[in-house]
């Protein structure tokens, strides 16, 4: 389902709520996190929303999510909002989070009938540190690449364009996913011992060579304010070189023959 100009800025409305709560629990938590992907695009070279964004994406270290997480438990608007991961709804199957809004409704084609939290949301990802062995990081990237497949069968058994794919996905689709998030936070709690050159999120795919294995450290470790839809957000200091390595000449705008968008089965907006 297409959604017009003005569910479109109906979108965005509600993606600035969860950027905006996500921004007071931080601030009033001393944690940091920074915008991420087209979202950190639009705060760097619209000051807002990029014209044709469809959602919002935001990032975190994993000991600054971990605050966070504890920090919902007191201050977060529970009446409104939906912190969701594997521990939060067991009916969740991806290894990065989401915040939902209550009494809403957002479902992806492929996705109908999973039994979760399925209100309009905003991606929350979780940066990990990279082994810097050179064989280390490479068995590292092949078993993160593993279990995000393996996430991905509950959709791909669905969606994949080939029948032979489809039966692939689905016969790993049965490997339980509570084995693949043991798998998953050991991985994380073995990298994250000690400050490492690179970090990444595990469970979202990397597209251009240049950031295959993760981006560097210290685009994680300093953060400054920005203006976004006239509000002050965090970014990471070091914007330009993030922005640069995942997305090349990120200030020029792609085409619209290049842009993707959100295909969505269903959608409740909040009243």
């Amino acid at each position: 389902m297409q959604i017009d100009e003005t569910g479109l800025k109906r979108l965005q409305s509600v993606c600035l709520e969860f950027i905006l709560e996500i921004d007071r629990i931080c601030r009033k938590n001393n944690i940091e996190y920074t915008l991420e992907g087209g979202t950190l695009i639009g705060a760097v070279r619209e000051h807002g929303f990029l014209k044709w964004d469809d959602d919002a994406d935001i990032s975190m270290t994993r000991d600054a999510y971990n605050r966070f997480v504890k920090a919902c438990e007191t201050d977060l608007n529970k009446e409104k909002f939906f912190l969701q991961d594997h521990n939060t709804d067991p009916g969740y199957p991806w290894g990065y989070s989401k915040l939902r809004m209550n009494g809403t409704k957002m479902v992806l084609t492929g996705q109908e009938g999973f039994k979760m939290h399925d209100g309009m949301y905003i991606d929350i990802f979780i940066y990990d540190n990279v082994p810097d062995n050179f064989i280390l990081r490479r068995l590292h990237y092949a078993a993160i690449y593993c279990i995000r497949k393996c996430q991905y069968s509950v959709e791909g058994k669905k969606l994949a364009k080939s029948a032979p794919k489809r039966l692939w996905f689905a016969i790993i689709d049965k490997i339980p996913k509570k084995w693949l998030f043991k798998w998953l936070d050991g991985l994380a709690k073995s990298c994250n011992k000690k400050r490492t050159k690179l970090m990444r999120h595990y469970t979202f795919p990397y597209f251009r060579k240049e950031c295959k294995y993760g981006l560097p450290t210290h685009c994680f470790e300093e953060y400054t304010d920005a203006v976004f839809e006239g509000h002050t957000v965090r970014i990471s200091k070091d914007y330009d070189t993030y922005l640069t390595l995942k997305y090349g000449d990120y200030m020029t705008p792609p085409p619209e023959t290049a842009l993707e968008y959100l295909n969505v089965s269903e959608i409740k907006f909040p009243d």
